[in-house]
């Protein structure tokens, strides 16, 4: 086991199976691999999104929106080479296990920020210190929950001291939402760091710079010529990112050409039209997200904290919810095949995904069984029809949610199971009540913060995860423990499908559907690399 952990970080953190999310797309059939030089691309390409930035402090912000500019602008100790699932040195020259609980990082030397301040172990440390003493609601410190000490032995040295040992996810970890390196001369120690304020300072030392922010608008970024690492020189010296309030207002840019590239969120519909438009060219590429089901455990039909409450008649509801549900009809109805059916906690193409859940319910191949959900409801003693009360947030999710949600209220009420009670809230007061046992069941989606199986399942599914829906089985903990410290990849394969397949009996969640990565871009765009780290990256766009 020794030795075994002294191997690199690309061993230690390889994904079976992975081979669908290793690939790459491309616009264009452009070369997308990064360049040696930058600026050759011709003008600056214009990005629209729908996207919403929430800080520009890695500290103050743990959504897509504001990652997406993170992972644009700040330096990494390890990233993704493009079109790879696993990671790799960044600006780090060497990144190993050399203890069971300590993890060290060797710095390439001589690196700088954009404002001339030079980016050694310290800011480093100054970097992951600060993420967990600011703890801010809103930023990505829970990451870190392994994470006991950092030394710094030199300036290009850094030993990540671990509470558990061969923690397999840890180097990925770095290269997540909690990873973006900051200069500790600009950002303070205890608070978050103004927009303005932040982008004056220049602390930036990824491949751009952020040279101009209208928040809710646009973002200027800028080549950095001092950028030593793992993706090279950015092929084209400009990006501008322009922010849309909605969907159909970003679809009808990139149709009129008023943007190059468009990425998330576009419609089904639009997307399936653009397939079909002279001048308009749809990228695709693996996608990690997932939409889902959250079944609250005191509060759904005979919970715990409702008169009647009956654990055996809770889980024939939550059986009868999954034997009627047909995933295929909405991935092609709805998301024209922009969203596939998900059967498996863990999505298709990452280690120990086995759809646990297509055997076990419905026709036992994907399909709905009326007859069976009917006859689990009847076995367990439970009248028909069940009153379910189901909370979606189309606000969050696109506008297809509330298709898809009626979807899901047509397939329940079809066969007279169910009777549902379906409301849809802002995400904001969404995000109050559902903690506060207020929806029985409800929608909710997941982006993963890095390529690894265990990111959809210790958030889910550990003590004191985000769903707070009551739900805790040891026996999942356990395994869930396990397969996070196991080294070999088989092993590890065999106990994340052994968790999967408590949870498949369980139903405290219910996968839905899992998303494929989507952007259009123009003729005469390369570069749109849309592969298996999920990071949009601008440095290899072209004009």
């Amino acid at each position: 086991m020794e030795e075994e952990l002294k191997k690199t970080l690309f061993t230690s953190v390889a994904l079976a199976g992975a081979a669908a999310l290793l690939l790459s797309s491309c616009a264009s059939g452009g070369d997308n691999a990064g360049g040696e030089s930058g600026g050759s691309g011709g003008g600056a390409v214009t990005v629209g999104t729908t996207e919403t930035v929430t800080s520009l402090d890695p500290a103050g912000a743990y959504d897509n929106g504001s990652f997406g500019v993170m992972t644009n602008v700040y330096p990494f100790l390890l990233n993704n080479p493009v079109g790879e699932s696993t990671v790799s040195p960044d600006i780090a020259e060497s990144a190993e296990f050399t203890a069971p609980t300590e993890y060290t990082v060797k710095l390439k030397p001589g690196l700088t920020f954009a404002n001339g301040n030079e980016l050694t172990s310290s800011d480093v440390k100054f970097t992951f210190d600060r993420q967990v003493a600011i703890a801010d609601p809103n930023g990505p410190s829970s990451l870190l929950a392994n994470l006991d000490s950092i030394e710094t032995p030199d300036d290009t040295t850094i030993v990540f001291k671990l509470k558990s040992e061969n923690d397999q996810t840890f180097p990925q970890v770095l290269s997540s939402p909690v990873g973006p390196i900051v200069d500790e001369d600009v950002f303070p120690a205890d608070a978050i760091l103004d927009d303005q304020e932040l982008v004056k300072a220049n602390p930036f030392a990824g491949p751009y710079a952020v040279t101009n922010y209208d928040k809710g608008n646009l973002i200027a970024y800028q080549a950095f010529d001092g950028y030593e690492g793992l993706w090279g020189a950015p092929k084209t010296d400009s990006i501008n990112v322009k922010y849309f309030a909605n969907e159909s207002n970003l679809s009808q840019a990139i149709e009129t050409k008023a943007v190059d590239v468009a990425f998330r969120n576009i419609s089904a519909t639009d997307v399936e039209k653009f397939e079909g438009t002279d001048g308009l060219n749809v990228v695709k590429g693996p996608g990690g997200e997932i939409r889902y089901i959250v079944f609250n455990f005191n509060t759904q039909p005979f919970g715990t904290g409702v008169d009647g409450a009956d654990p055996a008649k809770a889980l024939a509801v939550r059986q009868a919810v999954a034997d009627s549900l047909d995933r295929e009809k909405i991935s092609t109805e709805v998301f024209k095949g922009t969203y596939t059916p998900l059967y498996s906690y863990i999505p298709e193409g990452l280690l120990g995904a086995n759809e646990s859940l297509k055997g076990l319910y419905g026709d036992g191949d994907g399909g709905p069984d009326a007859e069976r959900a009917a006859k689990r409801l009847s076995d367990a003693g439970v009248e028909t029809p069940v009153n379910l009360k189901l909370q979606y947030a189309g606000e969050r999710y696109g506008a297809a949610s509330a298709e898809e949600y009626a979807q899901i209220k047509s397939q329940l009420e079809a066969d007279g199971l169910f009777t549902v009670d379906l409301q849809s809230t802002e995400w904001g007061q969404y995000t109050e009540d559902r903690v506060k046992d207020l929806y029985p069941a409800h929608q909710l989606g997941w982006f993963p913060d890095y390529s690894d199986p265990d990111n959809y399942l210790t958030p889910f599914f550990s003590p004191d995860n985000f769903l707070v829906n009551h739900y805790e089985n040891a026996d999942v903990v356990k395994l869930i423990d396990q397969q996070r410290v196991t080294g070999d990849e088989a092993e590890r394969g065999k106990l994340l499908e052994q968790a999967q397949d408590k949870l498949a009996e369980d139903l405290s969640t219910l996968p839905m559907q899992q998303g494929a990565q989507v952007a259009v871009a123009v003729d005469g765009v390369d570069g749109v690399t849309l592969d298996a780290s999920f990071k949009f990256r601008f440095g290899s766009l072209t004009k």
